[in-house]
């Protein structure tokens, strides 16, 4: 079973930085992508950024320029560093990791979420 724990949210300032940190661990045959979605209270829970195996990363138009995601490949370990955050970058935020559980079969697994809060 793949577990994720994630850490590093909390309450900031507008405009203040922020870094969270999700580390996976279980069976995994090759990991496929690591990512972080976040969901504001009312609201549909969105993509804020993936990285994949080869590098190429993703981001939402509202964190691009702000926020920035890398990996450590050795340790599974995926981070977000958080810029210039807003008020509306407050939500709960999730780790996620697309992985093959076997050569041909893949899965996706969550963490449990942290929480950042930004006040104006």
């Amino acid at each position: 079973q793949v577990q994720l724990v994630e850490s590093g949210g909390g309450l900031v300032q507008a405009g203040g930085s922020l870094s969270l940190v999700c580390e996976a661990s279980g069976s995994m045959f090759r990991i496929i992508s690591m990512g972080w979605d976040r969901q504001a209270p009312g609201k549909e829970r969105e993509l804020v950024a993936t990285i994949n195996s080869g590098n190429s990363i993703n981001y939402a138009d509202s964190v691009k320029g702000r926020f920035v995601i890398s990996r450590d490949y050795a340790g599974n370990t995926v981070y977000l560093q958080m810029n210039n955050l807003k008020p509306e970058d407050t939500a709960v935020y999730y780790c996620n990791v697309y992985y093959y559980s076997d050569p041909v079969s893949h899965d996706i697994a969550w963490g449990r979420g942290t929480l950042v809060t930004v006040s104006s």
